[in-house]
């Protein structure tokens, strides 16, 4: 995305001239990006937009159009402004790496900035980081009742058309990879990020021509290795199939063999099967069966339950527009948790809406197979096997750790002095430690329906914390 300093809130800006002028913009603040709760009624998340969110910080700064144009707005004091031409983001991140599956109330994302570099950044990385891991969760779902079928199954991404403007697109098709996807159809998608890209016809294309048998031997005469048939646009059965296979006959003839066909309309699962019988008693068992139209984890799941035969699903809509019960938008936010080395919170009259004080690590628990098994926040050592740990939403919800469970720190600084660490990861590496992430959760908790809740706890250090910062608040509250 653009490095611009006014893809932003007007409020970051106001609130940025006010710490310059009370003299608050160099104190080292901390802010937690994270969700309350999980999309799509599921228990995780699969986080992304990490990546260009670094981009983006890196190459942050007002240029001299950008100060004439706040300048315009008459909210902003000369001396204000002159300071911004020489404002960088100068701060360290830590944060899991892309791909890793994440839960309600840790935090994903810590910035460690002077105050008005925390401050600017906020919106920019919650709009990155929140629709990336929204598209990327919808995916992984998709292509695990995919790969549920006993036949297995793809996903590749197709919704360009039905996105949120051409960076919606884009970046929806950056996560849908990192979700599982195997490719996408938008090519400015797969150049930009080196996607595989794949496609096939319309139903104009055999509108275009004198009969449905004529335009697929002019198409596949045309790409005579990569050729995927349309076959719905006269009658699925009685005209695409017939007119494919005989296709299919004349490619093999002239050394070829087609490589797919694809549905968009009817009953996924009845067609399918009829499809894939004639396929097979025609001597074609690798052609491979595409099916389209409204996709989404449920239609998935119901096609296979059903008997279908459906071998890449190209999910759209539903995909890029992340849509469905529970989704929609990620509810992720930015919190001050400490200003000058003093812990801060966001106590609110609703406790599930009330922030965490202080700079916290985020440890993860394997059991001795090596499925996940707890997170737990503390503000230092690593937790260990006896200590009482509670819910973030309930603090008379508490148990004691068990033996047997092996620690590592789950996140990482990604970024110091406003440089990265190391080098940009690619999305192939983000796409594997995804599917090896959802690979070692509880099976229960990957489950679309009534998963089981993945525990995210507090040690007793940041449970005090919370309590002694709340305390300290309501006193002074009266």
């Amino acid at each position: 995305m653009t490095a611009s300093p006014l893809f932003t809130d007007l409020y970051q800006l106001t609130m940025m001239q006010g710490y310059h002028a009370h003299g608050l913009h160099a104190a080292e603040a901390v802010f937690d990006l994270y969700f309350r709760r999980a999309p799509f009624q599921g228990r995780y998340a699969v986080w992304a937009g990490l990546e260009p969110a670094l981009d983006l910080l890196e190459g942050l700064h007002f240029a001299e159009d950008d100060l004439a144009y706040l300048d315009t707005l008459g909210l902003f004091k000369p001396a204000f402004l002159d300071a911004l031409r020489g404002w960088r983001f100068t701060g360290r991140v830590t944060a899991f790496r892309e791909g890793r599956v994440v839960f309600p109330h840790e935090p994903l994302l810590t910035v460690t900035a002077p105050l008005w570099e925390a401050q600017l950044v906020e919106t920019a990385l919650l709009n990155t980081l929140n629709f990336q891991t929204l598209v990327a969760t919808k995916t992984a779902r998709c292509v695990l009742a995919a790969e549920a079928s006993p036949h297995g199954g793809q996903v590749v991404e197709f919704g360009a058309r039905r996105a949120q403007g051409p960076d919606g697109a884009i970046s929806a098709a950056r996560a849908a990879f990192v979700g599982g996807a195997v490719g996408t159809s938008d090519v400015e998608a797969g150049r930009r990020y080196g996607m595989p890209v794949s496609g096939t016809h319309a139903h104009a294309w055999v509108e275009s021509f004198e009969d449905e048998l004529t335009a697929f031997r002019a198409y596949a005469a045309l790409y005579p290795d990569t050729t995927t048939l349309l076959l719905d646009t006269v009658d699925t059965l009685r005209s695409g199939l017939p007119n494919a296979l005989t296709v299919a006959r004349e490619l093999r003839a002239s050394g070829h063999e087609l490589r797919g066909v694809r549905l968009d309309s009817g009953d996924l699962a009845y067609l399918s099967r009829h499809i894939r019988a004639a396929l097979d008693a025609a001597g074609f068992p690798e052609v491979r069966i595409l099916a389209s139209n409204d996709l989404s984890e449920s239609v998935i799941a119901s096609v296979i339950a059903e008997g279908g035969r459906v071998d890449v699903y190209g999910v759209g809509t539903q995909l890029v527009t992340a849509g469905g019960e529970g989704g929609g938008a990620l509810g992720g936010v930015y919190k001050l948790a400490a200003l000058g080395g003093v812990p801060k919170m966001k106590l609110t009259g609703d406790p599930a809406k009330s922030s965490l004080p202080g700079t916290k690590r985020v440890w993860r628990a394997a059991d001795t197979g090596g499925e996940f098994a707890l997170d737990v926040l503390t503000l230092g050592d690593e937790p260990r096997a006896g200590e009482r740990v509670s819910d973030p939403t309930n603090p008379l919800r508490s148990t004691l750790l068990p033996d047997g469970l092996t620690w590592a720190d789950a996140r990482e600084v990604v970024m110091e002095g406003g440089r990265r660490t190391a080098s940009p990861e690619t999305l192939t590496d983000a796409q594997a430690r995804a599917r090896e992430e959802l690979n070692r959760l509880p099976a229960g908790t990957r489950r679309p329906l009534n998963p089981h809740l993945y525990r995210v706890s507090l040690g007793a250090d940041v449970a005090a914390l919370r309590d002694r910062v709340a305390d300290s608040l309501r006193a002074h509250a009266g």
